[in-house]
């Protein structure tokens, strides 16, 4: 349930904090004193889009948060699963903040989350219904959903979508596997042609480097064995007159001096570092005479014509080698998939028919359920409905079952279409509800429909804003009756303007709206018994309220009271 919220530069609300209880709660007050401000503040933490047009004036930004406790743990789980986690008493703080220049931010709990995992969890914690829900209950595409709702399809109807949705893709893959199939001889003729192109040629990664620095070594082979080879005799080459020869004597020299001065073996050690180096240089060199061509012209022509296939390669599948290869390796997949198109095809059509059995199986399981939930749910939703003092009114729930060719069509929901008929007065045939129902009978309506899932949906809290529009007197009093029944399963929250519905509830809020300091505020405060009498009596009255008036809350209120022991 909805244990507290606090609202703070919402519109006309500076700054309010409402502690709210289990059981039913109704919200009254002037029209413009600021309750759906209030309705719109619920509906922030939970996700609704925010107009910064809802900003108090002067002020950076709004800020909206709500505690949630005393959740199932069925719920909890859920919410778990989704990726929220309770705090230590199983408790969910939803704070939402809305800056001057749109920016918004959720925290939950106190860590920063998404929109849309703050939307998914919304629903497990409170509904929100008012007279845009009721108009949408007139859509018949929305019937299904309430219907599934109280047959407790969720798990089934999950399981068979999951299953829809692969049959989809398949379809797809198996559409276009055939389209591919007419262009398969012209696109493999295409393909294979472009595979040998590159095959052809072999190209290698790097390959051109050293293609490009070999053309440049034999362009300057002449330059290359000249300098080559006077390293190499100047350093080891010449028998008498080489580096290393020198070298050698003068370690021989310092030799025969070692045992006059001592540090001449440093300097013996350092000359035989400076031979190896030498050596090492002089051998290192002339290979670069060893690795000229002898024929350079016709090295030339093979590197020239070698770079010009890689070349070729690049200009038409590169711009690089590796993209060339990378290419290849693409087209060759390619390829083998047209080549094995048949054995794909025939490997989806198996599993076609394999999860089109499974659907089938499964929406029979569900047309069963939907089936046996509205023969019970239509029972309870005609009692409720006399009850509200609509006694000759018909409720049925038409399940229809489309075919083609003999088949049940399948969809992403089943094979059903969910509508439902009323008859409001005697005579006459059932008609679509969207055609009869004024906006009181609607209301009427919606409110048995809500009542009779309510203990199906498992949402711990329930508000209903303005759902007495269009009725009055005796039977905005059995809605207040019937709220009041709901709210010993759950806790109920209702925007209101009926004196009938107002003085049924536990606690009673009062929105009232006042000018502080120059500026509108709006305030929300508990009302105690004769705070009550007087709020009843403005809303029974209007502009004088009377003795009489004060005696009908009072009289109210004391109906209430023997609904409460009674049980009722």
């Amino acid at each position: 349930m909805l244990i507290s919220l606090h609202i703070e530069n919402v519109a006309v609300v500076k700054n309010v904090d409402i502690d709210l209880s289990s059981g039913f709660t109704v919200l009254t007050g002037e029209t413009g004193a600021g309750k759906s401000i209030v309705i719109d503040s619920i509906g922030l933490i939970l996700g609704a889009k925010a107009d910064r047009e809802l900003i108090r004036h002067g002020e950076d930004g709004l800020m909206v948060s709500g505690l949630f406790g005393g959740l199932t743990p069925g719920i909890l789980a859920e919410i778990e699963d989704a990726g929220v986690y309770p705090d230590e008493d199983g408790n969910i703080f939803i704070q939402r903040s809305v800056s001057a220049d749109g920016r918004s931010s959720v925290r939950i709990n106190g860590r920063s989350v998404n929109m849309l995992l703050l939307k998914s969890i919304a629903p497990l914690l409170i509904s929100i219904h008012g007279q845009n829900d009721t108009r949408a209950l007139a859509d018949v595409k929305n019937h299904i959903y309430l219907l599934d709702i109280y047959a407790k399809n969720a798990a089934l109807t999950a399981e068979y979508a999951d299953e829809y949705d692969e049959l989809q893709r398949i379809e797809r893959d198996i559409r276009e596997l055939a389209r591919k199939d007419s262009e398969k001889l012209r696109t493999l003729e295409m393909l294979r042609y472009q595979i040998g192109d590159i095959e052809d040629v072999k190209p290698k990664a790097g390959e051109e480097d050293a293609l490009i620095e070999k053309k440049l070594r034999i362009k300057n082979s002449e330059r290359i064995v000249k300098n080559a080879t006077f390293v190499y005799k100047a350093l080891k080459g010449s028998e008498k007159g080489s580096v290393c020869y020198l070298t050698e004597k003068c370690i021989a020299a310092l030799n025969q001096l070692s045992d006059v001065f001592p540090d001449c073996r440093d300097h013996i050690q350092t000359l035989y570092d400076v031979l190896y180096r030498a050596e090492d240089i002089a051998e290192s060199v002339y290979a670069y005479a060893e690795d000229t061509e002898e024929d350079t012209e016709e090295a030339l022509n093979k590197i020239e014509e070698r770079l010009e296939k890689i070349s070729k390669l690049k200009r038409k599948y590169g711009p690089e080698i590796p993209d060339v290869l990378a290419f290849l390796a693409r087209i060759k997949a390619e390829a083998a998939d047209l080549e094995n198109s048949g054995v794909k095809t025939d490997e989806l059509m198996r599993r076609r028919s394999e999860l089109r059995n499974s659907l089938l199986a499964k929406a029979e399981k569900i047309h069963d359920a939907r089936v046996k939930a509205a023969s019970e749910a239509d029972g309870k939703i005609r009692d409720f409905l006399a009850f509200l003092d609509m006694p000759k009114t018909e409720f049925r729930t038409e399940i229809r079952v489309n075919y083609s060719e003999g088949e049940p069509v399948l969809n992403r929901l089943g094979y059903d279409d969910v509508e439902f008929y009323v008859k409001i007065n005697s005579g006459g045939e059932l008609q679509p509800l969207s055609k009869v129902a004024s906006g009181g009978e609607l209301a009427r309506i919606m409110l048995a429909l809500k009542s009779v899932i309510s203990d199906r949906d498992g949402t711990p809290t329930v508000i209903f804003d303005e759902i007495d529009s269009g009725v009055s007197g005796k039977t905005a009093r059995k809605i207040g009756i019937k709220l009041l029944e709901l709210s010993r399963e759950i806790q109920i929250l209702c925007v209101t303007h009926s004196a009938q519905i107002a003085s049924l509830a536990d606690t009673h809020l009062l929105i009232k709206k006042q000018d502080v300091d120059g500026a509108v505020q709006t305030s929300v405060k508990p009302l105690g018994y004769e705070e009550r009498i007087g709020e009843l009596s403005r809303i029974l009255g209007g502009i004088n309220i009377t003795e009489s008036q004060k005696n009908a809350a009072k009289d109210m209120l004391s109906e209430k009271e023997q609904y409460t022991r009674n049980g009722e």
